[in-house]
């Protein structure tokens, strides 16, 4: 075997565990569904909100968002007593990269379904917090928390390690479109820029707090994720990219010891080593989106797909969206 084949056999693999990990192992059916439907769609490939969920630096960014919204008590509460995150990981992760998936680049008719789906959880989905307070999922007050820090880790992932960062015009064009799908999900008046958004997170600092299940959530994800201990230093790549893309007050908040020049000189850099490998894992699949140009003249492409996966058809990164 030469050593050129060889390097694409892992990198397929590679591409293949990723996807299974985060899209689950009917991703190709379910990304059938996603790019084979007709009808309109909310926004094209040139968009700035298709460019940054469809890109790999989506994976250092969702640990980064996990990490932000679990300092709010009652978003923590709801995720610790009804996600299943510890008990089924991989399930809660897939369900989240499937909506975000179908809401960015599926059909309008598809993305209200999803919609639609979450909003009937999200109304059975109500308790009390660690101090008592009563909280509900369906909140427009906490689905804002939830909506901004979101949205604020994606967009502070793609300016970070995404290829060509978006121009401050573009990145408010981004929030506002991230707002679409959100408004009918229960957000009342999204964010329309960037300033609107900082604004939005500032106001809810007064709020947060460190509780005992945010410490339990953070360990768990940072220090004990659910894989096999050959994976963990590749997982801590992207872990470490996560960290270090949050504010200084929410790490200090979370208890890391990570000053901000260990940030800048350490963790931001693995976490763009963390970053390229998912890019270059997911750029072997043989799948390519009808919008993707080639980017390998000796790979596979629309008119010769992959002999072992003639029928699969969809995107890449893209079908990892969010995670």
């Amino acid at each position: 075997m030469s050593p050129h084949v060889g390097a694409r056999l892992v990198q397929r693999q590679l591409g293949l565990m990723l996807r299974s990990k985060v899209a689950g192992d009917d991703a190709p059916a379910r990304a059938q569904r996603i790019w084979g439907a007709e009808g309109e769609r909310w926004f094209t490939p040139e968009d700035p909100v298709w460019r940054v969920h469809a890109d790999a630096s989506m994976f250092p960014a969702g640990i980064t968002s996990l990490l932000l919204q679990m300092l709010h008590p009652m978003a923590m509460a709801g995720v610790a007593g009804h996600s299943g995150y510890k008990s089924d990981p991989w399930g809660r992760l897939q369900r989240t990269s499937h909506y975000l998936a179908t809401t960015t680049f599926g059909t309008i008719e598809h993305a209200e379904e999803a919609i639609a789906m979450v909003r009937s959880i999200h109304r059975r989905v109500r308790g009390k917090d660690h101090l008592g307070r009563p909280y509900r999922a369906d909140d427009p007050h906490l689905l804002m928390w939830v909506h901004a820090a979101e949205i604020d880790s994606f967009l502070r992932g793609y300016q970070t390690f995404g290829d060509t960062p978006l121009t401050d015009a573009e990145a408010d064009v981004y929030v506002s479109q991230a707002g679409i799908p959100a408004a009918l999900l229960g957000v009342r008046n999204p964010p329309q820029s960037v300033a609107e958004l900082r604004e939005t997170l500032d106001s809810y600092r007064p709020e947060l707090e460190t509780t005992p299940a945010a410490r339990e959530a953070a360990r768990f994800l940072l220090l004990d994720p659910p894989l096999p201990f050959y994976a963990r230093p590749g997982y801590g790549t992207l872990a470490s990219g996560g960290v270090s893309l949050l504010p200084g007050w929410a790490r200090e908040m979370l208890g890391l010891p990570v000053p901000d020049l260990v940030s800048s000189l350490v963790a931001r850099p693995l976490g763009h080593v963390g970053t390229a490998a998912v890019r270059w894992g997911m750029a072997g699949l043989a799948e390519r989106r009808p919008s993707d140009l080639p980017d390998d003249p000796e790979g596979p492409d629309e008119d010769n797909p992959s002999p072992e996966h003639p029928d699969e058809r969809g995107q890449r990164v893209g079908d990892l969206a969010a995670s």
